[in-house]
């Protein structure tokens, strides 16, 4: 069942929001018509330049993913939330071969796994509380196809899109819509990291389909080039599998 919903006149949270995808996610948003977002980041000073710029419009709060304890004093304090962004999230350069893969997997699944479970429940309550809401949550194209020179990284948002689907399931029972979103590369420090930065497109890409995403109801969105080539060729799939009651 898909949930239409529209981010205008909403309060939202984004993690992450310093930089990158998580900066244009914000400035999306208050442009498309929110009145608020929480700016989750782990340095309060990081979101200067976002607050200079909007003003209250933009809350900067303290969250880091690998603390629980974060999550669970923003979640007493931000009752008001209506869109859980959860854009936050770590890259290793790790092949199975490598003498850290261990090491890197356990810090990667630390952040974008077990980092998603706890957003979806500390925030999960409050968005049923006000009326259902949005979660939005940042995978990757590396969810469908592991990339061999970060693969424990490709690994972890495998599975972090496996919980995705469950929550897509589980919060929808709430009235909550669930988007996945699958970039490809975008320019940020993690895609010039990662030597994409000469095909990597605009974060502003990124922003503005979720934006869209969210107004169709739609649950996977694929915003560049790279992950529409992908998506196209997974929808089949998609419809087939992943958003179908297999059971019936």
């Amino acid at each position: 069942m898909k949930i239409n919903y529209d981010i205008k006149g909403k309060t939202a949270l984004v993690t992450g929001a310093n930089r990158g995808i998580g900066k244009a996610i914000v400035e999306s948003f208050l442009n498309n018509g929110a009145t608020k977002v929480y700016a989750a980041v782990r340095n309060l000073d990081s979101a200067a330049p976002l607050v200079e710029k909007y003003g209250n419009k933009v809350i900067p709060v303290h969250i880091d993913l690998t603390k629980p304890e974060t999550l669970t004093a923003a979640a007493e304090t931000m009752r008001d939330v209506q869109v859980v962004v959860n854009n936050a999230g770590v890259l290793r350069f790790s092949t199975p071969l490598s003498n850290d893969a261990i090491e890197s997997l356990e810090f990667e699944m630390k952040v974008n796994v077990y980092g998603l479970i706890r957003m979806a429940q500390a925030f999960a309550p409050i968005l049923k509380a006000n009326g259902g809401g949005a979660f939005v949550q940042l995978n990757s194209v590396a969810s469908l196809k592991c990339f061999s020179d970060f693969a424990t990284y490709s690994a972890s948002k495998a599975a972090a899109y496996s919980i995705t689907q469950a929550l897509h399931e589980l919060l929808g029972q709430q009235g909550t819509t669930v988007l996945s979103v699958h970039p490809g590369p975008i320019a940020t420090d993690m895609a010039a990291a990662a030597g994409f930065a000469e095909i990597a497109e605009p974060p502003s890409l990124v922003a503005e389909g979720i934006v869209a995403a969210l107004k169709t109801g739609n649950f996977h969105l694929f915003p560049d080039s790279m992950a529409k080539q992908m998506g196209n060729a997974y929808q089949s799939f998609s419809e087939n599998i992943i958003e179908a009651n297999i059971a019936e």
